[in-house]
């Protein structure tokens, strides 16, 4: 997209980067804003951090205008000298943005090459240390819900930011997990402070609602000073309706390298699911699944006689045999690629398979394989996608389709999975 910048911004063509709601919060360790001040704050990292050349814009807090324009995460505008759309993507393609413009406004002699770039790029904010604190697990598919912080009671910034995922039974019948991470902001270059007690939170829920247990205590650190890990929390909700309403009261220490500020701050959980709270990609996700694919191909890779190795008849034969198998997806978010494993085998004649992501595991709907075409849908807390793709050999290449517009997926083949056999049917 830089170099599209570089070969057209002399052509009185302007670039702008809009500020939206963090598709996904925790990313580099920045979380979502409370104020708009914040998210202005936000801007100059990105400024910052990516050294782009880009016009920064910001959506308001109530994200008017990614609500207005179609809520896709990383969507693409051009808008001629009449302020009218002559181009829109769901999804932004700097090639093909490239080709419109060379329509629109004529072609490039020379195009600028990425690496003719010399961006002043800079790394995210680190105030203390990290992965000291484990993370705990959450109970599968989770849904962020709405918070407002009390900003009105406290004279200095949250610097802890709450973030509050409910099991979709809390929204359904007002029973169920909740989630609850606190998280160090890194405009404000805090940390925790290991030295004095942990951080206290206590829930208080209006009549006839039950918290368990409402009074929580974060880990006691001995491994640093401080730190900039989560503090992580599950409770127990009961008796909740759509209109009910808890108050979150944290008291805790931030600090930076100059000073330490005992804080309270109180923040109120709507029992709503919010649209814009984003999807939060567990950073030690990544290392893992990329650990054990590894660890499968070594064990499972091209040893005769092994589970989906070259011995004949260990996988199941026939049509759908193409299919099955480990696969090693990455499908790509704006930068950076979301990793998992898909894994399909045949049972009782028929394709099944699972979709295993940010420590989740999801079933595959509707899977059909027709010739080398591949499709199913699975399900992301309220988001329903779509894949549809191609397989060839032990390669597959598709598209997912769902509210944020397309995302291109390709994997690899690890190594077979073990299907059924039949006796009427056949495995495949």
């Amino acid at each position: 997209m830089e170099t599209v910048e570089r070969d057209y911004s002399d052509k009185g063509v302007g670039f702008y980067y809009i500020y939206k709601a963090l598709a996904h919060p925790e990313w580099n360790g920045y979380v979502t804003p409370f104020t708009l001040q914040e998210r202005l704050m936000q801007v100059a990292e990105a400024e910052r951090t990516l050294g782009t050349r880009f016009t920064w814009l910001c959506d308001s807090m109530d994200n008017a205008f990614k609500n207005a324009m179609g809520r896709a995460p990383n969507s693409e505008w051009v808008i001629d000298e009449n302020n009218v759309i002559v181009r829109r993507r769901d999804w932004s393609d700097p090639a093909a943005l490239r080709k419109d413009l060379e329509e629109l406004v004529g072609p490039v002699e020379h195009p600028t090459q990425v690496a003719d770039l010399d961006m002043p790029t800079a790394p995210p904010p680190k105030a203390a240390a990290s992965d000291v604190v484990p993370r705990i697990d959450k109970p599968g598919r989770m849904i962020p819900l709405k918070i407002s912080p009390a900003l009105a009671d406290s004279p200095e910034p949250f610097y802890a930011k709450l973030r509050v995922e409910a099991e979709r039974g809390v929204l359904q019948d007002g029973s169920g997990t909740l989630y609850l991470r606190f998280m160090m902001d890194p405009l404000y270059h805090v940390h925790w402070n290991n030295l004095v007690d942990p951080v206290q939170v206590k829930i208080e829920a209006p009549e006839g609602v039950t918290v368990t247990p409402n009074t929580l205590i974060g880990p006691k650190v001995d491994a640093a000073e401080g730190d900039i890990d989560p503090r992580e929390f599950l409770v127990q909700v009961t008796g909740a309706t759509d209109d009910t309403k808890l108050l979150v009261k944290a008291h805790y220490f931030a600090c930076t390298d100059d000073w330490c500020r005992a804080m309270d701050n109180q923040y109120v959980v709507n029992l709503v699911g919010d649209r814009d709270g984003g999807f939060v990609i567990n950073p030690s996700f990544r290392k893992r699944m990329q650990q054990m694919m590894r660890n499968r191909g070594n064990r499972r890779g091209n040893r005769p006689g092994a589970k989906g190795g070259g011995r004949p008849g260990a996988a199941p034969r026939g049509p759908l045999s193409k299919a099955v198998g480990q696969w090693q997806m990455a499908t790509q978010l704006g930068d950076n690629a979301i990793d998992a494993v898909m894994s399909l085998r045949v049972q009782d004649g028929r394709l099944v398979g699972t979709w295993e992501s940010q420590g989740m595991s999801m079933d595959l709907e509707n899977l059909t394989l027709d010739g080398d075409q591949l499709s199913f849908t699975r399900r992301v807390q309220d988001m329903v996608l779509t894949f549809k793709g191609h397989i060839g050999g032990n390669a597959i290449k598709g598209i997912y389709t769902g509210p944020f517009g397309e995302l291109k997926s390709t994997g690899t083949r690890a190594g077979n999975a073990a299907g059924d056999t039949d006796k009427k049917g056949g495995s495949g």
